[in-house]
């Protein structure tokens, strides 16, 4: 919903503003497959009750710098890797010859994939792929042109001003609506185009030089290149004084403002909805959420008061800063330099296999992850992860009944929601369908645009009609997992179903702690300051009493002034009112695998020891293996700022530092690092 398709499909690694696109990419070749806990090393480089991290990570950062194609390098990077090697070798085999059929999802694979690495093709076709699109934004000589024109680059993909898409109605779940959210902007976030620090400001005139020479490359003279970046970054400054921090992003309080076709029109009446719902073609007659109505005011103001030659210097900004990746190697360098090097520090571009085994990932998914799951996700590896599943909502269920500060009333609907939970494994029941989507061996910008275009249709598509439970919206190779609030689902696709995470022949420890925490985490995300307001049909309800609320307000506040409090350089720290809601549910999600754990042990006597390890060690040992990872400082900046993911090191000692039970596993006496005074809990 509502993503900023061009960048997911082409702009592989770079988008600066999806921290995540960055934790896609590739690295260097891992070959083997684990087949449970790798535990050399592990208490060589820290004691558990001193730094956790260390101890049981920190044989492995040191064993693994940061490969120079990369931000950071983690295990779930080498697990990436190891999907990526799979993927590649489809797409190798299916770009080789001619032998799938015409027409076929497989041939349509075949030839996206080469023509993405067809670099002699892109060089001889240079900026042409994109020319009928820049010729469309210079001849906008009218208001209602240049609402055409962002109405169109929306069906492209190119994100300006604002996104458009479908979600589930917050007040009822069983139908889809449109929804309308402030974008627009060139830099990862808001607060980078008004922060007055050094470091900003340095940004921003880095920033502006980006944009010229993307320009200049585009046909612009120097100095009209120079002065149009101007113009932008003021451009973007207003729509980013105008639009929503990211900790209101996170609240769904802030971000639900239903409104009529007929009221939106009133109050923006210069954006001229009804003609965008025509272009669309969404029935006027359905609901909408506006999440943002002031930066939608500010965006109809100007319309309004903005020249048309400001407006066209900007599209056509976004515009190539969107095909870039998909056009010749300097629109390509140019990208990586600033969105890749100067964001996120990454000293080297990475080889053209990486991004085009990604870019098809974006563009054609499911038919991907369709020959993936059949090749690399055995069934009784899903039949184990549905029973993993099963326990640890028993267990949550369980705990509610035993929570001091939860009243009966609220425990009750608590209970009801656990048990209408919707939990999809590996690969949907129901394919998807791309036989509507045609693809060129000759055009890789081309295909992009094509591929945007599907999926912009079926995403609009969708408004006004019953919503579809069936549809999956990750990709089975992905090595990532979903709590969707609208549907009280949990996804996890089978990209994510191997070691580190899942050892298909680990023992339970291992797997409670790995997989579970993972399990658990998505769980409690329906439980966490976001996830609470939606009830068990996943309407955004108020169904807490007052008093329960205010507890749980009370134990969140407790989480925000710990992660206040680590730093990940010596002016950033990370932000605790953002990441909350990820550390409540890693708090919760453990707590909750840790007891599915011991009641699955029940009367069958305590485990022997492993590798010199008890049971209980090795579950948190597991868990912290998920969260080694060595970040470049640039990188580690980025994402304090901008993402709701504390970064793995804050992951994993944040989360056992308030378990008693960890602290019985390890023998940690109190005054110990990792024993905190003020122990932080909800669930």
């Amino acid at each position: 919903m509502l993503a900023k398709r061009f960048r997911a499909m082409a702009r592989v690694g770079s988008a600066a503003a999806a921290a995540t696109l960055f934790l896609a990419a590739a690295s260097p070749a891992v070959e083997s497959r684990l087949r449970t806990l790798e535990v050399e090393g592990i208490g060589s480089t820290g004691e558990a009750c001193t730094d956790f991290y260390q101890y049981a990570d920190g044989a492995w950062l040191r064993n693994n710098p940061i490969p120079s194609d990369r931000p950071r390098w983690g295990t779930s990077d080498e697990l990436r890797q190891r999907n990526q090697n799979d993927l590649r070798d489809i797409l190798e085999k299916l770009a080789s010859g001619k032998t799938a059929a015409a027409g076929s999802e497989e041939r349509k694979l075949g030839d996206f994939y080469g023509a993405c690495m067809d670099e002699a093709g892109i060089e001889a076709k240079g900026l042409m792929p994109v020319q009928p699109e820049l010729a469309r934004i210079d001849a906008i000589s009218t208001a209602a042109a240049l609402r055409d024109e962002i109405a169109h680059l929306h069906s492209l993909g190119v994100g300006v001003v604002f996104a458009f898409g479908s979600e589930e109605d917050r007040k009822d779940s069983s139908r889809v609506v449109a929804a309308a959210v402030q974008a627009g902007l060139g830099l990862p976030d808001r607060d980078y185009y008004m922060k007055t620090d050094a470091k900003s400001v340095e940004l921003r005139k880095k920033y502006l030089a980006h944009v010229a020479k993307t320009l200049e490359l585009a046909g612009s003279p120097p100095k009209k290149a120079s002065a149009d970046a101007k113009t932008i970054l003021a451009f973007e400054t207003r729509l980013a004084k105008a639009s929503q921090n990211n900790v209101d992003l996170r609240d769904p309080d802030k971000t639900h403002h239903p409104m009529t076709l007929d009221a939106l029109t009133k109050q923006n009446p210069d954006l001229d909805w009804v003609s965008y719902f025509r272009t669309q073609e969404v029935p006027a007659t359905v609901s909408l959420n506006v999440w943002q109505p002031a930066f939608f005011s500010e965006a109809d103001a100007m319309v309004k008061s903005v020249p048309l030659v400001t407006w066209r210097t900007y599209l056509r900004w976004q515009l190539l800063a969107a095909a870039a990746p998909t056009l010749t190697r300097k629109f390509v360098d140019e990208d990586f330099q600033f969105n890749r090097k100067t964001l996120a520090g990454v000293p080297d571009m990475q080889p053209r296999w990486k991004r085009c085994v990604n870019a098809t990932d974006g563009a054609m998914g499911m038919a991907l992850g369709r020959i993936y799951v059949r090749d690399h996700f055995p069934p009784e590896a899903k039949k184990r992860v549905d029973e993993l599943v099963r326990n640890l909502l028993a267990a949550l269920d369980d705990d509610i009944q035993t929570l001091s500060w939860m009243s009966p009333e609220t425990k009750k609907a608590a209970s009801a929601k656990v048990a209408t939970f919707s939990t999809k494994i590996g690969y949907p029941d129901r394919w998807r369908d791309y036989s509507t989507l045609e693809m060129a061996r000759d055009s890789y910008a081309g295909d992009v645009l094509a591929a945007n275009r599907f999926e912009f249709r079926r995403d609009v598509s969708k408004i006004g009609k019953p919503v579809d439970r069936a549809d999956w919206a990750m990709n089975p190779p992905e090595v990532n997992d979903q709590h969707y609030s609208a549907r009280n689902e949990i996804l996890f696709p089978a990209g994510i179903l191997q070691p580190p995470f899942f050892y298909p022949d680990g023992d339970d420890a291992i797997n409670y702690g790995a997989i579970g925490g993972v399990i658990g985490h998505e769980i409690i995300h329906s439980f966490d300051n976001s996830g609470r307001k939606f009830d068990a049909k996943g309407n955004q309800v108020d169904w807490w009493t007052e008093e329960d609320a205010k507890r749980f307000e009370e134990g969140a506040s407790c989480i925000i002034r710990q992660f206040d409090g680590y730093f990940v350089d010596r002016d950033v720290h990370e932000n605790g009112a953002l990441v909350q809601g990820e550390a409540i549910a890693d708090l919760g999600g453990l707590t909750i695998a840790y007891r599915a754990l011991r009641k699955s042990l029940e009367g069958k006597g305590e485990p022997a020891q492993i590798d010199g390890l008890t049971a209980d060690q090795r579950f948190f040992i597991a868990n912290a293996r998920l969260w080694a990872s060595n970040h470049r400082p640039e990188f580690a900046r980025l994402m304090a700022q901008t993402n709701e993911h504390p970064i793995g090191q804050f992951r994993a000692v944040g989360t056992v530092s308030n378990m008693p039970e960890f602290v019985r596993a390890f023998g940690c006496t109190p005054g110990s690092a990792m024993v905190r005074t003020l122990r932080c809990q909800i669930w």
